[in-house]
C-alpha cells in the first residue's frame, strides 16, 4: 500500500476533530443545527489553516443519508465518497488552473440539474480570487439566487482580490492563524498515535517554523522522520531547519551575563564552525531573551517550557538585571534588521553581541553612561580587529539612570549610613542597587523616622497609588541586605508636596535649563541676530549641553 502523508492521513473528518477556529465551527455548528443554511460562504485564511478541510466537512454534513447535521455520521455511502473525494455531486474546482470565462460558464452549465445521489449539489471552489473579472461577472447571478439544491463553498487566500460584488453575497469565513502550542499539541497526539519516539522540543520547534500552518508543520514532521530515520530529536529538528543548537543560545546568554568578552567571541568561533543562519541565530536569542524576561516576571513559567532549559531559564533569570535583559532583547532585535547590512553576517551577529556588551543601563550613575571597555584576548581566530574605544551611548542605546543634585554617585565598598534620614537616603538607594520601578518609588520617599529598626517613609498621594505589597517586600529586602539588620517598614501619606531625592533632581533640572536658556540669549552670536534679523529665540527648545 502507498503511503500516505500526514497531512492527508489527519485531516480531520468531522468538526469536533478541528483544531483552533472555534469561532468558525460554532457558527457552522449553529446553522446545521437549526436547519438555517445559506447558499454561499467564503473561506478565507492563510495556508494550511483548515479552510478547504472545513468546506469538506460542511458538504459531508449536508449530504449525509442521516440528515442534514452538525455530526455526519462518517459511515454513510456519501460521508465515505466525500472522504474518499469520489462523490458526484460535489464538485471540487481549483480556480487557479479554470481562469476562463469559459470554463466558468461550462460549469455553471450543470447548476439547474438536481443532485445525483445527495441531498445538495455542492461546488467547492478553492483560491477564487485566482478567477478572471470575466469569470466573477459570470459567476454573480447563479452565485446570489441559486436553485435551492447547490450550496457554493468558496475559499481563498487572499479576499482582498474579490468584487466587492461577490463578498456581498456570501457568509464570510475568516480563519485564523494556529498557534504554536496548538500545532505542538496535535502534533504530539500524532507523534503518539504513529508510535513515534518525539523530544518535546523537536516539536516546539517544528511548530515554531510551521508559522501559523497546520498542513506546513505535517509536512515538517513528515521531513523530520525521514531525515532522522524515525528519530524525532530535537539535533535532529535543528539540522534539518537549520536552526542552533540551544546550548549556543544558552552560554552565549552566560557569557553576556558575566561580561565576559573572550568568551562571548569564542562561543561564536564554535557556533561559525556549523555555518548557521545567522538571522536565526538571533530570533533565537531574542526568543530565550524573551523567555527569561518571562521567567523574572513568573518564576513558575520556566518549568511549563518545553523549548528552552528550565534550570538555565531560572539560573539566568536570576543572575541577570532586568534592566539588561529588555536591552539585550531590543539590540537583538535591532540587529536583524542591520545584519543584511553588515559585510559579513558573522560580523554583523558578533557586532551585536560586543553592542551588548558595550551598553547597558548605568547603574551606578555614570555621567557619560558608558561602559569600561570589554577586555579581548589580544590574538585568538574568535576576536575580530581590536577596536580603538568603546563609543559613547546615546540615549537611544542606553540611558543612565539618574541621580539626584548633591548626592554621590554610589557609596564606596562598606560605607554604609549609620543612620537613615533625608541626606543619607539617596546613598542608600544607590547602596541598595535598586532598579526599575522600584528605584523611582524609593526614589519618590523620604524617611520621616528610623527608629529601633523601624524605618518610615513619608510619600505623597499621587506615589501612594502605585504601592504595592511586592514593591513593599522588594524594598524591604533590598535594604535589609544592604544594611546588614532586619527592618520593618512603615508608609505615611502626605497632602504636601514632598521634596524627595526624584524632586530635588527634577529641580535640579529645571534649574540647569533655565540658567542655559539664560547663557544662550546672553551670547553676543544670538543677541546678533536677533538685532539684525528680528529673532525670537524659543527658550522651550534650548536644552543644557551634558
Amino acid at each position: 500500500m502507498s503511503y500516505i502523508v500526514l497531512a492527508r492521513k489527519w485531516r480531520p473528518k468531522r468538526f469536533a476533530e478541528m483544531v483552533g477556529q472555534e469561532h468558525v465551527l460554532r457558527a457552522l455548528s449553529n446553522s446545521l443545527d437549526s436547519g438555517k443554511i445559506h447558499h454561499a460562504f467564503l473561506f478565507t485564511g492563510t495556508r494550511g489553516v483548515g479552510k478547504t478541510t472545513i468546506a469538506r466537512i460542511l458538504a459531508k454534513s449536508l449530504n449525509c443519508e442521516r440528515g442534514v447535521s452538525s455530526n455526519p455520521c462518517g459511515v454513510c455511502a456519501a460521508c465515505r465518497e466525500i472522504d474518499e473525494g469520489r462523490f458526484v455531486d460535489l464538485i471540487e474546482v481549483d480556480a487557479a488552473s479554470r481562469t476562463k470565462v469559459d470554463d466558468t460558464r461550462e460549469l455553471l452549465d450543470n447548476v439547474q440539474y438536481a443532485p445525483s445521489c445527495g441531498r445538495y449539489k455542492v461546488y467547492l471552489i478553492d483560491e477564487v480570487h485566482m478567477l478572471s473579472n470575466h469569470s466573477f461577472n459570470a459567476l454573480l447571478k447563479t452565485l446570489e439566487e441559486p436553485p435551492p439544491h447547490v450550496k457554493f463553498l468558496l475559499a481563498t487566500t487572499d479576499p482582498q482580490k474579490l468584487p466587492v460584488t461577490v463578498l456581498s453575497r456570501c457568509l464570510q469565513f475568516s480563519l485564523k492563524r494556529l498557534s504554536s502550542s496548538l500545532i505542538a499539541e496535535r502534533m504530539k497526539v500524532i507523534a503518539t498515535a504513529e508510535k513515534l519516539d518525539f523530544e518535546p522540543a523537536a516539536l516546539a520547534l517544528l511548530a515554531r517554523a510551521a508559522d501559523g500552518s497546520m498542513r506546513d508543520g505535517l509536512s515538517l514532521l513528515d521531513q523530520l522522520i525521514a531525515f532522522g530515520g524515525g528519530a524525532l530529536s530535537e539535533a535532529n529538528t535543528r539540522a534539518m531547519l537549520g536552526t542552533i543548537d540551544r546550548g549556543h543560545v544558552t552560554r552565549i546568554v552566560e557569557a553576556l551575563s558575566r561580561e565576559d568578552g573572550p568568551g562571548l567571541l569564542a562561543q561564536v568561533a564554535d557556533l561559525d564552525r556549523d555555518a548557521p543562519d545567522y538571522d536565526r541565530a538571533l530570533a533565537d536569542l531574542s526568543a530565550f531573551l524573551q523567555r527569561i524576561a518571562i521567567v523574572q516576571i513568573v518564576p513558575d513559567a520556566a518549568q511549563d517550557d518545553e523549548q528552552f532549559d528550565a534550570e538555565a531559564l531560572a539560573r539566568l533569570s536570576r543572575s541577570m538585571a532586568a534592566e539588561d535583559v529588555q536591552l539585550y532583547y531590543q539590540i537583538a532585535l535591532a540587529g536583524r534588521r542591520d545584519l543584511s547590512l553588515a559585510p559579513d553576517p558573522r560580523l554583523g551577529f558578533e557586532m551585536t553581541l560586543l553592542r551588548m556588551l558595550a551598553f547597558r543601563p548605568d547603574a551606578a550613575g555614570t555621567s557619560a553612561g558608558v561602559r569600561r571597555p570589554v577586555a579581548l584576548p589580544a590574538s585568538t581566530d574568535a576576536a575580530p580587529p581590536r577596536a580603538a574605544a568603546v563609543p559613547a551611548s546615546t540615549d537611544a542605546i542606553a540611558r543612565p539612570a539618574a541621580v539626584p543634585a548633591g548626592t554621590d554617585a554610589a557609596p564606596r565598598a562598606g560605607a554604609v549610613p549609620a543612620n537613615i534620614d533625608a541626606t543619607s537616603w539617596p546613598r542608600i538607594v544607590e547602596g541598595a542597587n535598586l532598579s526599575g520601578m522600584l528605584r523611582q518609588f524609593a526614589l519618590n520617599c523620604i524617611p520621616a523616622s528610623f527608629e529601633r529598626d523601624v524605618l518610615t517613609l513619608r510619600v505623597d498621594e499621587v506615589v501612594d497609588a502605585r504601592r504595592s505589597r511586592a514593591i513593599e517586600d522588594k524594598l524591604l529586602q533590598a535594604l535589609t541586605k544592604y544594611l546588614g539588620r532586619e527592618l520593618r517598614l512603615l508608609f505615611e501619606v502626605s497632602q504636601n508636596e514632598l521634596v524627595t531625592p526624584a524632586r530635588q533632581r527634577v529641580l535640579a533640572d529645571q534649574d540647569r535649563t533655565a540658567r542655559a536658556a539664560a547663557a544662550f540669549e546672553a551670547d553676543p552670536v544670538v543677541k546678533g541676530l536677533q538685532e539684525r534679523f528680528g529673532a525670537e529665540v524659543d527658550s522651550a527648545s534650548v536644552k543644557p549641553a551634558n
